[in-house]
């Protein structure tokens, strides 16, 4: 086991998790960024992040050295695992980046590392999933000759008050010396502080938790807003009255997307399952938010044919694509499933993002973005609450007779005919 001053770190995987991780380490430590992404590399050398999490200023201030050369690791002794943990089209763990990732290290690894998982995964997963890969492909003997850790990532895309140093750091290790090592190596990079969790097992099922926990309190808000949508009561006025109780938790109704709430529950889920048990409340909620999507086009073509329009054809201006508000993240996005729905009825539907890359967009779901609003369109439904689209004049988009559709309750109440 190295001493934390001794320690020099290899962070593999340079996305939303991993480049701010690096950055921040890299102020006290000598750090590698490893990536498998060539282009994203040759991004990052040139000081340009296209997660627009870390400013080029602070990349080229920084100490880091990018590769995607597995031969650059040798030299390092702490490896950190940030890598993606998505699910497959049936909605089960897709472990693949992680086992590869586990599999890369393992090529390197030598006595006395520490291999550091970030990636949100299911209780268990390190050391029944990860550490025989690592064994695998080291040849060596787990907590005799290299050791683990699990702290789960924190990050919060788009969140330029709640970043990395400034959230609490679940700390975990797989010996009591080991797990102090973790604790100590975060905590001379976390100025709000660390917790150091009795195992890893622990600190794993409290990210699944976390999120997990967000997704069942959003799937009532959207169940109550679709029992509220037949009663012909608006959500947000009942919301904004019950939370005039102190103890009243306002979550709101949405599209439930991102790489953290809408994918991490079916990971604690298949675990429960694997046990014997089959989750209730989890489950259940992920198909009520599951379903949002299909609602809105549902609702929204009700709402033009109580205007008289004529569904097939009608133009469809959707503003976001990205998961969440004022950041270019678009994994998971549940606007897709609206835009998809509603082209299914016929409608010319278009997205207007000027946070998303129309390429990306291209390469993960099929269509393109539109540069700018044109024109008039039956229809606009804002689906995503960037600060540009407060600023947009979307009277000049609109005919008198159109359908204004505010998904995140955010325009005035008098501008819109239906919030969700």
């Amino acid at each position: 086991m190295p001493e934390t001053e001794s320690a020099k770190i290899a962070i593999i995987g340079l996305g939303y998790v991993g480049l701010p991780l690096a950055v921040a380490f890299s102020k006290y430590y000598p750090v590698i960024g490893f990536d498998i992404n060539k282009e994203r590399v040759e991004e990052l050398r040139g000081h340009y992040d296209r997660t627009q999490e870390v400013l080029s200023e602070d990349l080229a201030a920084s100490r880091l050295h990018f590769t995607c050369q597995l031969r650059d690791l040798q030299a390092c002794n702490v490896y950190i695992v940030t890598v993606p943990t998505p699910i497959d089209n049936y909605k089960k763990p897709d472990l693949g980046p992680l086992l590869k990732a586990s599999q890369t290290i393992g090529l390197v690894l030598k006595k006395g590392d520490v291999v550091i998982y970030e990636s949100t995964v299911y209780p268990g997963c390190t050391e029944e999933d990860c550490v025989p890969v690592l064994e695998n492909h080291s040849g060596l003997r787990f907590n005799v000759d290299f050791y683990c850790g699990y702290s789960p990532e924190r990050i919060n895309p788009g969140d330029k008050i709640n970043t990395l140093t400034k959230i609490k750091k679940v700390t975990s290790g797989s010996t009591p010396e080991i797990a102090l090592f973790v604790d100590a190596l975060y905590g001379s990079i976390i100025t709000a502080g660390t917790h150091l969790a009795s195992s890893i097992k622990v600190a794993e099922a409290s990210k699944a938790i976390e999120n997990a926990q967000r997704d069942v309190n959003i799937s009532f808000m959207n169940e109550l807003a679709l029992i509220f949508d037949r009663m012909g009561i608006d959500t947000t006025e009942v919301l904004e009255a019950a939370a005039t109780k102190w103890n009243f938790l306002k979550y709101k109704p949405g599209l439930v997307g991102g790489h953290c709430i809408g994918v991490d529950p079916y990971y604690l889920a298949y675990k429960a399952e694997s046990l014997g048990y089959s989750p209730q409340v989890i489950l259940s909620g992920r198909r009520v938010n599951d379903l949002m999507g299909v609602f809105v086009a549902n609702k929204l073509v009700k709402l033009l044919i109580k205007k008289g329009h004529r569904i097939e054809g009608s133009r469809v201006l959707i503003l976001g694509i990205t998961f969440k508000e004022n950041c270019p993240d678009i994994r998971n996005t549940r606007v897709v499933d609206v835009y998809r729905e509603l082209t299914d009825f016929g409608m010319k539907a278009v997205v207007y993002d000027p946070w998303a890359s129309t390429e990306q967009v291209q390469k993960e779901y099929g269509f393109s973005l539109i540069e700018r609003p044109e024109g008039k369109y039956e229809a606009v439904v804002l689906a995503v609450s960037h600060q540009a689209f407060q600023e947009l004049e979307i009277p000049l988009f609109t005919n008198p007779n159109s359908v204004i559709f505010d998904l995140k309750s955010i325009l005035p109440k008098e501008m819109v005919d239906s919030r969700l």
